[in-house]
Protein backbone atom coordinates (compact mmCIF):
# COMPACT_ATOMS: atom_id res chain seq x y z
CA UNK A 1 0.00 0.00 0.00
CA UNK A 2 1.17 3.50 -0.81
CA UNK A 3 0.36 6.45 1.44
CA UNK A 4 -0.25 10.11 0.69
CA UNK A 5 -0.55 13.20 2.87
CA UNK A 6 -4.13 14.44 3.22
CA UNK A 7 -3.63 18.18 2.87
CA UNK A 8 -3.24 20.32 5.96
CA UNK A 9 -4.17 17.44 8.28
CA UNK A 10 -0.68 16.05 7.77
CA UNK A 11 -2.05 12.51 8.00
CA UNK A 12 -0.35 9.83 5.94
CA UNK A 13 -3.34 7.90 4.64
CA UNK A 14 -3.65 4.94 2.29
CA UNK A 15 -4.09 6.08 -1.29
CA UNK A 16 -6.85 3.50 -1.56
CA UNK A 17 -9.28 3.82 1.31
CA UNK A 18 -12.67 2.25 1.90
CA UNK A 19 -16.09 3.76 1.38
CA UNK A 20 -18.80 2.09 3.45
CA UNK A 21 -22.08 3.00 1.79
CA UNK A 22 -22.63 -0.68 1.00
CA UNK A 23 -20.38 -2.35 3.58
CA UNK A 24 -22.45 -5.07 5.19
CA UNK A 25 -25.64 -3.94 3.46
CA UNK A 26 -27.18 -1.04 1.58
CA UNK A 27 -28.05 -0.85 -2.10
CA UNK A 28 -31.05 -3.08 -1.53
CA UNK A 29 -29.47 -5.52 0.93
CA UNK A 30 -30.07 -5.88 4.66
CA UNK A 31 -27.15 -4.97 6.91
CA UNK A 32 -24.98 -7.95 7.89
CA UNK A 33 -22.62 -7.09 10.80
CA UNK A 34 -20.51 -10.19 10.23
CA UNK A 35 -19.95 -9.32 6.59
CA UNK A 36 -19.13 -5.73 7.53
CA UNK A 37 -16.57 -6.96 10.06
CA UNK A 38 -14.91 -9.21 7.49
CA UNK A 39 -14.72 -6.47 4.86
CA UNK A 40 -13.30 -3.93 7.27
CA UNK A 41 -10.63 -6.19 8.71
CA UNK A 42 -9.67 -7.43 5.24
CA UNK A 43 -9.08 -3.81 4.26
CA UNK A 44 -7.05 -3.09 7.40
CA UNK A 45 -4.98 -6.25 6.91
CA UNK A 46 -4.06 -4.98 3.43
CA UNK A 47 -2.86 -1.61 4.71
CA UNK A 48 -6.00 0.51 4.37
CA UNK A 49 -5.99 3.11 7.14
CA UNK A 50 -8.72 5.50 5.97
CA UNK A 51 -12.42 4.63 6.17
CA UNK A 52 -15.28 6.89 5.14
CA UNK A 53 -18.77 6.38 6.52
CA UNK A 54 -21.86 8.45 7.35
CA UNK A 55 -24.56 8.57 9.99
CA UNK A 56 -27.24 7.76 7.41
CA UNK A 57 -25.58 4.59 6.11
CA UNK A 58 -27.86 1.82 7.38
CA UNK A 59 -29.21 4.11 10.08
CA UNK A 60 -25.93 4.32 11.99
CA UNK A 61 -25.07 0.62 11.73
CA UNK A 62 -22.21 1.37 9.36
CA UNK A 63 -20.69 3.87 11.79
CA UNK A 64 -21.02 1.36 14.62
CA UNK A 65 -19.36 -1.40 12.59
CA UNK A 66 -16.48 0.87 11.58
CA UNK A 67 -15.94 2.07 15.15
CA UNK A 68 -15.97 -1.48 16.50
CA UNK A 69 -13.48 -2.70 13.89
CA UNK A 70 -11.14 0.22 14.55
CA UNK A 71 -11.24 -0.42 18.29
CA UNK A 72 -10.05 -3.98 17.62
CA UNK A 73 -6.89 -2.82 15.83
CA UNK A 74 -3.57 -1.66 17.21
CA UNK A 75 -2.58 0.48 14.21
CA UNK A 76 -3.95 3.96 13.59
CA UNK A 77 -7.03 3.91 11.38
CA UNK A 78 -8.48 7.27 10.37
CA UNK A 79 -12.26 7.45 10.60
CA UNK A 80 -14.13 9.97 8.48
CA UNK A 81 -17.88 10.33 8.81
CA UNK A 82 -20.49 12.73 7.53
CA UNK A 83 -23.49 14.61 8.87
CA UNK A 84 -26.49 16.58 7.67
CA UNK A 85 -28.44 14.10 5.57
CA UNK A 86 -30.56 13.04 8.53
CA UNK A 87 -32.42 16.32 8.18
CA UNK A 88 -35.99 15.81 6.99
CA UNK A 89 -36.64 17.76 4.90
CA UNK A 90 -33.06 18.19 3.78
CA UNK A 91 -33.03 21.96 3.39
CA UNK A 92 -30.55 24.73 4.16
CA UNK A 93 -32.81 25.96 6.97
CA UNK A 94 -32.11 22.79 8.93
CA UNK A 95 -28.35 23.36 9.07
CA UNK A 96 -28.24 24.99 12.50
CA UNK A 97 -25.32 24.67 14.95
CA UNK A 98 -27.62 22.93 17.43
CA UNK A 99 -28.68 20.21 15.01
CA UNK A 100 -25.21 19.69 13.57
CA UNK A 101 -23.71 19.43 17.04
CA UNK A 102 -26.28 16.76 17.92
CA UNK A 103 -25.44 14.82 14.77
CA UNK A 104 -21.74 14.86 15.66
CA UNK A 105 -22.43 13.73 19.21
CA UNK A 106 -24.70 10.95 17.91
CA UNK A 107 -21.89 9.78 15.62
CA UNK A 108 -19.49 9.72 18.55
CA UNK A 109 -21.91 7.46 20.41
CA UNK A 110 -22.27 5.24 17.35
CA UNK A 111 -18.55 4.71 16.83
CA UNK A 112 -17.75 4.56 20.57
CA UNK A 113 -14.50 6.42 20.10
CA UNK A 114 -13.27 9.46 21.97
CA UNK A 115 -12.92 11.62 18.89
CA UNK A 116 -13.87 11.65 15.22
CA UNK A 117 -10.85 12.13 12.99
CA UNK A 118 -12.81 13.87 10.26
CA UNK A 119 -16.39 15.16 10.16
CA UNK A 120 -17.76 16.24 6.79
CA UNK A 121 -20.91 18.04 5.78
CA UNK A 122 -22.81 15.49 3.73
CA UNK A 123 -23.60 17.20 0.43
CA UNK A 124 -25.59 20.08 1.92
CA UNK A 125 -27.65 22.55 -0.14
CA UNK A 126 -25.43 25.10 -1.86
CA UNK A 127 -26.62 27.94 0.40
CA UNK A 128 -24.99 26.28 3.41
CA UNK A 129 -21.51 27.04 2.06
CA UNK A 130 -22.13 30.74 2.74
CA UNK A 131 -23.02 30.24 6.42
CA UNK A 132 -20.07 31.20 8.57
CA UNK A 133 -21.67 29.84 11.73
CA UNK A 134 -21.71 26.29 10.32
CA UNK A 135 -17.96 26.29 9.84
CA UNK A 136 -17.54 28.17 13.12
CA UNK A 137 -19.20 25.21 14.84
CA UNK A 138 -16.52 22.93 13.42
CA UNK A 139 -13.85 25.19 14.91
CA UNK A 140 -15.59 24.88 18.28
CA UNK A 141 -15.77 21.09 18.01
CA UNK A 142 -12.06 20.91 17.23
CA UNK A 143 -11.30 23.01 20.30
CA UNK A 144 -13.52 20.75 22.39
CA UNK A 145 -11.65 17.67 21.20
CA UNK A 146 -14.70 16.05 19.63
CA UNK A 147 -13.28 16.15 16.11
CA UNK A 148 -9.71 16.39 14.82
CA UNK A 149 -10.54 17.97 11.47
CA UNK A 150 -13.46 19.09 9.32
CA UNK A 151 -14.30 18.87 5.64
CA UNK A 152 -17.13 18.80 3.16
CA UNK A 153 -18.54 16.28 0.73
CA UNK A 154 -19.74 18.21 -2.31
CA UNK A 155 -21.94 17.54 -5.30
CA UNK A 156 -20.33 20.04 -7.68
CA UNK A 157 -17.06 21.82 -8.28
CA UNK A 158 -18.36 25.29 -7.38
CA UNK A 159 -19.35 24.06 -3.91
CA UNK A 160 -15.85 22.79 -3.32
CA UNK A 161 -14.41 26.15 -4.33
CA UNK A 162 -16.83 27.92 -1.99
CA UNK A 163 -15.94 25.63 0.91
CA UNK A 164 -12.22 26.31 0.59
CA UNK A 165 -12.80 29.92 1.63
CA UNK A 166 -12.94 28.61 5.20
CA UNK A 167 -9.58 27.82 6.75
CA UNK A 168 -11.18 25.19 8.97
CA UNK A 169 -11.94 23.06 5.89
CA UNK A 170 -9.17 20.47 5.67
CA UNK A 171 -10.64 18.22 2.99
CA UNK A 172 -13.00 18.13 0.03
CA UNK A 173 -14.73 14.90 -0.94
CA UNK A 174 -15.79 14.93 -4.58
CA UNK A 175 -16.93 12.59 -7.33
CA UNK A 176 -14.07 12.12 -9.79
CA UNK A 177 -13.75 9.35 -12.34
CA UNK A 178 -13.42 8.66 -16.05
CA UNK A 179 -17.02 9.88 -16.46
CA UNK A 180 -16.60 12.98 -14.28
CA UNK A 181 -13.36 14.76 -15.16
CA UNK A 182 -14.28 18.40 -14.46
CA UNK A 183 -12.74 18.52 -10.94
CA UNK A 184 -9.28 18.09 -12.45
CA UNK A 185 -9.80 21.25 -14.51
CA UNK A 186 -11.23 23.57 -11.88
CA UNK A 187 -10.82 22.19 -8.36
CA UNK A 188 -7.57 20.28 -8.00
CA UNK A 189 -5.13 23.15 -8.53
CA UNK A 190 -6.91 25.34 -5.97
CA UNK A 191 -6.97 22.51 -3.44
CA UNK A 192 -3.25 22.03 -3.93
CA UNK A 193 -2.63 25.75 -3.50
CA UNK A 194 -4.64 25.87 -0.28
CA UNK A 195 -3.27 22.53 0.98
CA UNK A 196 -6.75 21.01 1.18
CA UNK A 197 -6.87 17.22 0.95
CA UNK A 198 -8.92 15.60 -1.81
CA UNK A 199 -11.00 12.49 -1.15
CA UNK A 200 -12.38 10.88 -4.31
CA UNK A 201 -15.68 9.02 -4.10
CA UNK A 202 -17.73 7.07 -6.67
CA UNK A 203 -14.56 6.25 -8.65
CA UNK A 204 -16.26 3.39 -10.49
CA UNK A 205 -19.50 5.26 -11.26
CA UNK A 206 -21.66 2.94 -9.12
CA UNK A 207 -20.13 -0.10 -10.81
CA UNK A 208 -20.63 1.08 -14.38
CA UNK A 209 -16.86 1.52 -14.84
CA UNK A 210 -16.16 -2.07 -13.82
CA UNK A 211 -17.40 -3.21 -17.22
CA UNK A 212 -19.54 -5.85 -15.52
CA UNK A 213 -22.89 -4.08 -15.98
CA UNK A 214 -24.75 -4.68 -19.23
CA UNK A 215 -27.99 -3.46 -20.78
CA UNK A 216 -29.62 -6.59 -19.33
CA UNK A 217 -28.46 -6.03 -15.75
CA UNK A 218 -31.32 -5.53 -13.29
CA UNK A 219 -31.17 -3.98 -9.83
CA UNK A 220 -33.21 -4.44 -6.68
CA UNK A 221 -36.01 -1.92 -6.22
CA UNK A 222 -34.18 -0.71 -3.10
CA UNK A 223 -30.91 -0.20 -5.00
CA UNK A 224 -30.29 3.45 -5.88
CA UNK A 225 -29.22 2.33 -9.35
CA UNK A 226 -32.84 1.36 -9.85
CA UNK A 227 -34.75 4.22 -8.25
CA UNK A 228 -32.44 7.24 -8.41
CA UNK A 229 -31.29 7.50 -12.01
CA UNK A 230 -33.30 10.69 -12.43
CA UNK A 231 -32.52 12.03 -8.97
CA UNK A 232 -35.83 11.18 -7.31
CA UNK A 233 -34.23 10.50 -3.91
CA UNK A 234 -31.00 12.56 -4.00
CA UNK A 235 -28.68 14.16 -6.52
CA UNK A 236 -28.64 11.93 -9.59
CA UNK A 237 -24.90 12.51 -9.85
CA UNK A 238 -24.45 9.95 -7.08
CA UNK A 239 -25.94 7.23 -9.33
CA UNK A 240 -23.75 6.17 -12.27
CA UNK A 241 -22.13 9.62 -11.74
CA UNK A 242 -25.21 11.08 -13.41
CA UNK A 243 -24.52 9.40 -16.74
CA UNK A 244 -27.54 7.84 -18.48
CA UNK A 245 -26.89 4.10 -18.35
CA UNK A 246 -27.12 3.58 -22.11
CA UNK A 247 -24.62 6.35 -22.83
CA UNK A 248 -22.34 5.07 -20.10
CA UNK A 249 -22.33 1.58 -21.59
CA UNK A 250 -21.31 2.98 -24.98
CA UNK A 251 -18.43 4.87 -23.37
CA UNK A 252 -17.42 1.78 -21.39
CA UNK A 253 -17.19 -0.25 -24.59
CA UNK A 254 -14.70 2.19 -26.06
CA UNK A 255 -12.82 2.53 -22.78
CA UNK A 256 -12.35 -1.23 -22.69
CA UNK A 257 -10.91 -1.32 -26.19
CA UNK A 258 -8.93 1.93 -26.29
CA UNK A 259 -8.07 2.78 -22.68
CA UNK A 260 -7.89 -0.42 -20.62
CA UNK A 261 -5.69 -2.08 -23.25
CA UNK A 262 -6.71 -5.61 -22.40
CA UNK A 263 -6.68 -5.13 -18.63
CA UNK A 264 -9.53 -5.03 -16.14
CA UNK A 265 -11.37 -1.75 -16.68
CA UNK A 266 -12.30 -1.29 -13.03
CA UNK A 267 -8.70 -1.61 -11.90
CA UNK A 268 -7.48 0.75 -14.60
CA UNK A 269 -10.21 3.24 -13.71
CA UNK A 270 -8.96 3.35 -10.11
CA UNK A 271 -5.36 3.62 -11.33
CA UNK A 272 -6.42 6.57 -13.49
CA UNK A 273 -7.71 8.42 -10.42
CA UNK A 274 -4.41 7.81 -8.63
CA UNK A 275 -2.46 9.26 -11.55
CA UNK A 276 -3.56 12.70 -10.32
CA UNK A 277 -1.05 13.78 -7.67
CA UNK A 278 -3.51 16.08 -5.88
CA UNK A 279 -5.69 13.13 -4.86
CA UNK A 280 -5.14 12.16 -1.23
CA UNK A 281 -7.17 8.96 -1.33
CA UNK A 282 -9.80 7.23 -3.41
CA UNK A 283 -12.57 5.44 -1.51
CA UNK A 284 -14.22 2.72 -3.59
CA UNK A 285 -16.92 0.77 -1.81
CA UNK A 286 -16.96 -2.98 -1.38
CA UNK A 287 -19.65 -5.51 -0.61
CA UNK A 288 -17.26 -8.47 -0.25
CA UNK A 289 -13.71 -9.24 0.82
CA UNK A 290 -12.88 -10.07 -2.80
CA UNK A 291 -13.87 -6.59 -3.92
CA UNK A 292 -11.67 -5.04 -1.25
CA UNK A 293 -8.69 -7.04 -2.49
CA UNK A 294 -9.43 -6.16 -6.13
CA UNK A 295 -9.55 -2.47 -5.30
CA UNK A 296 -6.27 -2.59 -3.41
CA UNK A 297 -4.50 -4.44 -6.23
CA UNK A 298 -5.41 -1.58 -8.55
CA UNK A 299 -3.03 0.63 -6.61
CA UNK A 300 -0.20 -1.78 -7.37
CA UNK A 301 -0.59 -1.51 -11.14
CA UNK A 302 2.09 0.31 -13.13
CA UNK A 303 1.42 3.95 -14.08
CA UNK A 304 -0.81 4.45 -17.07
CA UNK A 305 0.86 5.37 -20.34
CA UNK A 306 0.61 8.83 -21.92
CA UNK A 307 -1.54 7.25 -24.62
CA UNK A 308 -3.95 5.84 -22.04
CA UNK A 309 -4.24 9.23 -20.35
CA UNK A 310 -4.93 10.88 -23.71
CA UNK A 311 -7.53 8.26 -24.60
CA UNK A 312 -9.30 8.81 -21.27
CA UNK A 313 -9.73 12.48 -22.10
CA UNK A 314 -10.68 11.84 -25.73
CA UNK A 315 -13.41 9.36 -24.84
CA UNK A 316 -14.75 11.67 -22.15
CA UNK A 317 -14.80 14.60 -24.57
CA UNK A 318 -16.51 12.53 -27.24
CA UNK A 319 -19.25 10.94 -25.17
CA UNK A 320 -19.75 12.89 -21.97
CA UNK A 321 -18.24 16.35 -21.65
CA UNK A 322 -21.13 18.28 -23.19
CA UNK A 323 -23.51 16.60 -20.72
CA UNK A 324 -21.42 16.39 -17.56
CA UNK A 325 -19.50 19.66 -17.42
CA UNK A 326 -22.53 21.92 -17.24
CA UNK A 327 -24.21 19.96 -14.45
CA UNK A 328 -21.51 19.36 -11.85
Amino acid sequence: MNYRILGKTGWAISEIGLGTWQVGGGWGKAFDPKQAEQILHTAFDQGVNFVDTADVYDGGLSEAAVGKAISERSEKIYLATKCGRRLQPHTAAGYTPERLRKFVEDSLRNVRLERLDLIQLHCPPTEVYDRDYVFGLFEDLIQEGKIAAAGVSVECVTEGIQAMRYTTVSSIQVIFNLFRQKPNEELFALAEEKNVGLIVRVPLASGLLTGKITADTTFSKDDHRHFNREGKAFDKGETFSGVPMELGLAAVKELESQFAEGHDLGAQALRWVLMHRQVGTVIPGASSMEQVEQNIRAGQLPPLSPNQMQEAVRIYDTYLKSLMHKQW
